[in-house]
């Protein structure tokens, strides 16, 4: 790439708008910064060259230009607002009920737009490939458009000196002429110091700074936001991010999910506390409560002992020997903290699921007789049951929570809610009869059936819900934000601020250029130059406007 001469012997990039050195406009790339003669300077960037306004030529140069572009990291971040949104029109397969078919489950609950957002992969959107890929894009752009800003920014800032061209000064949005006087300029130097501005002299030329670590705020921003995305990808990895969701009923001990078969938990008891009206303690809850139509819950925890396995290696199929590790009480907010990380979070309960359900078989217009009872487990049914009198009662299909569609049972999920059974009642010497039994529903196949089997009792006991929870991408994204907020702080609070004094003769030119907050950076100028024998400059804008404004109000005439 060809280099830019300036007249002060300066070399700068091809593509620079400003002289790095004297800050003279080089008018053939005004337009890079939408310049134009008759306007102030835009001092964006400080007409510092730009890879992605100069290299136009490879395939590499397309791609960095595309990625620097603010636009296109603006589409983006829309796109993917849009994306997270669609994410929540219906829940996430993580969260849909245990032992949920996603592929007919959204279908049944949500009818067509359910099948809908189940076929375009909505179910899974925020581990889908697209999705990572659009946080990655979002990645990229941050990172290109960083660097392709900062770099040349800091490295103008950085070669700047106190003699400036005077196209620069003049078309500074603060200037002002003093033609002569006498000028005190160790006034001048003591006022600016007081204001905490740093100095740099060349040949009686000032330059007087401060504040410059605001300008690179937004670049802070976009360090926190790449460690804030770099966190939130890392949950899909593993070994840094886990969240499972474990049932255990009362009595039951289960492996813990996500701790590769070592941990097993026992729910010793699980224990739901509801808020009492008449209780003092909640009376200033009592309106609140007499509006809820069910009892609400004030707390409710597992009361669980952890076991850890002995003979490790794991062996597939051979029974666990366990060691207890302690006793512990998950409760909302309060998790059972495990190894490597891993916690139990109390996050939901089923009370009262059916454990197990006892039938008699008798006549069918006799209630009365009782050819013996068996008893149903459950969890783990078996497939035939010999009754007293050598009748068999065989089991051919079981629903553990169903419901009838067109006349059929269906099963609706594999926890005992609402269970019923298919039978065959095979007694000695006697065809075999089928009937369907359930809570509330006895049905006779045939309608030829001289049995029937009648519910005689049944034993429920509660269910826990817990989170099997580990998160090491939490104090990733916590760095992140805080970072990003420092940026926020720093580029808010602060503004860039550098005013140039340059002797002209017997008088002397003054210009300033801030980042934002012009009012302020005029206010501080002539309060320094209050004393020195050197005229308050003037904010051309505001006058360009005020003009415009008259010509407005036909005031004065073009």
């Amino acid at each position: 790439m060809s280099k830019i001469t300036c007249e002060c012997g300066h070399v700068n990039p091809e593509g620079t708008v400003l002289c790095e050195a004297c800050g003279k406009p080089f008018e053939a790339n005004q337009h890079l910064n939408n310049n134009k003669p008759e306007q102030l300077l835009n001092m964006r960037y400080d007409g510092s060259a730009r890879r992605s306004q100069t290299y136009q030529r490879t395939f590499i140069d397309k791609t960095w230009n595309f990625f620097s572009s603010v636009k296109i990291g603006v589409s983006i971040i829309i796109v993917i607002v849009i994306a997270s949104a669609l994410g929540t029109i219906f829940p996430q397969e993580m969260y849909l009920p245990p032992g949920s078919d996603p592929s007919t489950h959204y279908k049944d609950q949500y009818g067509i737009l359910g099948q809908i957002y189940y076929q375009l992969g909505f179910h899974n959107l925020y581990s889908s490939w697209w999705y990572l890929l659009l946080l990655a894009m979002l990645g990229i752009s941050i990172v290109i458009a960083s660097i392709d800003r900062f770099v040349p920014l800091y490295k103008t800032l950085r070669k700047q000196k106190p003699k400036r061209h005077p196209n620069f000064m003049k078309k500074q949005r603060i200037f002002g002429e003093t033609d002569s006087g006498n000028i005190d300029y160790k006034k001048l130097k003591a006022n600016l110091k007081s204001k905490r501005y740093n100095l740099y002299e060349e040949d009686g030329n000032i330059l007087a700074e401060k504040n410059r670590f605001s300008r690179w705020g937004p670049y802070v921003n976009h360090i926190g936001l790449i460690i804030v995305l770099l966190g939130a990808m890392l949950r899909f990895v593993p070994a840094m991010y886990m969240d499972e969701f474990l049932w255990v009923r009362e009595g039951e001990t289960k492996q813990i999910v996500g701790t590769d078969g070592i941990y097993y938990m026992k729910n010793k008891d699980f224990i739901l506390e509801n808020y009492d009206m008449e209780d003092e303690g909640n009376s200033q809850f009592r309106e609140s409560l007499q509006k809820q139509s069910a009892p609400v819950p004030e707390n409710y925890q597992t009361n669980a002992v952890i076991y850890k396995r002995t003979d490790l290696p794991v062996v597939p199929g051979k029974e666990p020997e366990l060691k207890k590790v302690k006793e512990a009480e998950a409760r909302v907010n309060h998790p059972i903290p495990l190894e490597n990380g891993i916690s139990l979070y109390q996050a939901s309960y089923q009370l009262n699921e059916f454990s197990s359900m006892t039938f008699k078989l008798h006549d069918k217009g006799d209630e009365e007789s009782n050819y013996g009872e068996f008893t149903v487990d459950l969890i783990e049914p078996k497939d035939e049951y010999e009754l007293d009198n050598g009748t068999t009662v065989k089991l051919e299909r079981y629903f553990p929570e169903f419901e009838l569609e067109d006349g059929e049972p269906k099963q609706v999920s594999k926890f005992p809610r609402n269970p019923a059974f298919i039978f065959e009642v095979d007694a000695p010497g006697e065809e075999p009869e089928v009937s369907f039994a359930g809570i509330g529903v006895n049905i006779d196949a045939s309608g030829n059936n001289d049995y029937k089997l009648g519910l005689t009792n049944f034993e429920t006991r509660d269910v826990t819900g817990l989170t099997v929870k580990k998160d090491y991408t939490l104090p990733i994204i916590a760095v992140g934000a805080a970072i990003f907020m420092i940026g926020v702080i720093q580029g808010m609070y602060w503004n860039h601020r550098r005013i140039w004094i340059q002797p002209k003769g017997a008088g002397v030119w003054v210009a300033g250029h801030t980042n934002k907050n012009w009012f302020a950076l005029k206010k501080d100028i002539d309060r320094t130059l209050e004393g020195t024998g050197i005229d308050f400059p003037v904010d051309q804008q505001e006058e360009k406007d005020a003009e415009e404004r008259r010509k407005d109000d036909g005031i004065i005439s073009d």
